[in-house]
């Protein structure tokens, strides 16, 4: 872990992308982006036809979704459930309170089962 918060690093306070080690970086010889910055577009859109073949297909368009995990869980939410649907929870931690909150904010009817 030397160098971990050298001078001129970006270190990164979020979920994803993660921090690259040191000699991963070196092999790469340059650093990650932030999936927020400007730049992302235009390096992704080389990738499109690369997940196609990934995915074994010539077909469709391949649809990237930068986001972090609170994004994913919102996007889940509200392509499977409509505000008014009767949903259970269980709380069982932090990360289920923020489910159970996001839940309640996109106007869903919670059942919050309570364990310990």
């Amino acid at each position: 872990m030397d160098n971990f918060y050298a001078a001129g690093r970006n270190h990164l306070f979020v979920p994803g992308p993660v921090n690259i080690p040191e000699p991963v970086l070196r092999a790469m010889n340059r650093n990650n982006e932030d999936y927020r910055s400007p730049a992302i577009p235009a390096m992704t859109k080389t990738l499109l036809e690369d997940v196609k073949q990934i995915f074994k297909t010539t077909s469709g368009t391949p649809f990237l979704f930068p986001t972090t995990g609170t994004g994913a869980w919102e996007s889940a939410l509200t392509n499977t459930l409509s505000p008014g649907d009767r949903v259970v929870s269980f709380l069982i931690g932090q990360f289920s309170l923020l489910w159970i909150d996001q839940q309640q904010r996109l106007g869903f009817n919670v059942d919050v089962v309570e364990s310990e």
